[in-house]
This record gives C-alpha cells, structure tokens and sequence, in this order.
C-alpha cells in the first residue's frame, strides 16, 4: 500500500516508493536506494511502468514519465540510487538541460543553447 500523493497517482512513482528505501526528499526530488545494480533496477521499474521516453548517458539511464523524470545511477558501495523529479514545475521553467530526442519537449529554455552544464547529452 502506497503512502506517496502523486497527481498522476500510480505508475513508476509509486513503484519505487514501495520497493525501494527512500534514503531523502528535498522538495519534489526523493532519492531511493537498490541493493540492484543499476541494469536490473532499471529493468523492474521500466516492467511496472513503461516510460514515455528513456537514454542512457555515461553509466546513468534517465526515464521520463508524464509528470516525473526517474534517474538510475551507480550507488556508492554497489547497487544503485534512484532519484525521481517532479518535472511539472522544474522541466517547463528550463532548470534542466537538454536530454536528448525522446525527452520533449526537446530543450526546456525554447531550444537555446542555455548555460552550464560542460557535457553532453546522447
């Protein structure tokens, strides 16, 4: 039984909140922790809730839902860290940068190249 309040409800959201260990919550951005390393974790969110979009960029998978960006990275000591963005805000106001095709509305800052961020999305 979920306790997690989403807009959407259900979905990937609410499958991380009940299977992994939420290790903080700052605003709309939680992190979690899998003992999995990041290909299986990512396997068993994207089989509870297919993604509208997903990329890989240097060892993290980054999935995009309706109303969340999810992303798996390599956690400290093995397993994984999941952390999951509630982009209704964040996203359409330009505080990410540019994902990648599949991630639309494509660059969040009306396509400009934007400032920050030294690498590059695949």
């Amino acid at each position: 039984m979920a306790f997690v309040l989403s807009s959407c409800g259900g979905g990937a959201k609410d499958f991380i909140a009940d299977n992994y260990s939420k290790s903080s919550q700052v605003g709309d951005v939680a992190l979690y922790s899998s003992k999995d390393p990041v290909g299986k974790t990512v396997s068993k969110i994207v089989d509870a809730d297919e993604p509208a979009a997903r990329s890989a960029d240097g060892g993290n998978e980054y999935l995009r839902y309706d109303d969340d960006i999810v992303t798996v990275s390599a956690g400290s000591g093995g397993g994984s860290t999941i952390k999951v963005e509630d982009i209704d805000g964040t996203y359409r106001s330009g505080g990410y940068a540019y994902l990648g095709p599949g991630f639309n509305p494509g660059s969040p800052v009306s396509g400009s190249s934007g400032s920050g961020g030294s690498g590059s999305a695949k």
